[in-house]
């Protein structure tokens, strides 16, 4: 259950009206899901989060599916059951079957537990991985 009351469209006011059906349209939905609706409840926070999203997923070098797919390995990172569920959806509409979503989180857990690790132990990080870091 939500910290604070969801925002729904007909209770919306303009502004909040505007972001919601921005992100219909631009998702292809006929309905606001309730993670926007309940950042609705701080209009300025709705359109900050709504545009940087809309920002980070514009077609780029990246595609669509490997940039869903990067934000299921963090939503999964950070345990948000929300996140998991609404990449996943996204994702598998996309096109990625069991399969893919077997070998990322496969990727996912592994390299959790590597970054634990290196965390754990303190490494440092090698001259030559922090050239090649840098494009040297």
């Amino acid at each position: 259950m939500p910290t604070v009351k969801m925002v729904e469209y007909a209770d919306a006011a303009p502004e909040v009206r505007a972001v919601y059906d921005d992100i219909m349209k631009t998702r292809s939905i006929d309905r606001v899901p309730n993670f926007w609706r309940t950042l609705a409840s701080h209009p300025p926070l709705l359109r900050d989060v709504w545009e940087g999203l809309k920002a980070a997923m514009r077609p780029g070098k990246l595609d669509a599916l490997t940039k869903e797919l990067i934000a299921l390995a963090v939503s999964a990172t950070n345990g948000c059951e929300y996140c998991i569920n609404s990449h996943t959806a996204a994702a598998r509409k996309l096109g990625a079957d069991e399969e893919v979503l077997g070998e990322l989180m496969a990727v996912v857990g592994v390299f959790n537990r590597t970054n634990a690790l290196a965390d754990a132990y303190q490494v440092e990080v090698d001259d030559s991985i922090r050239a090649a870091a840098r494009g040297a």
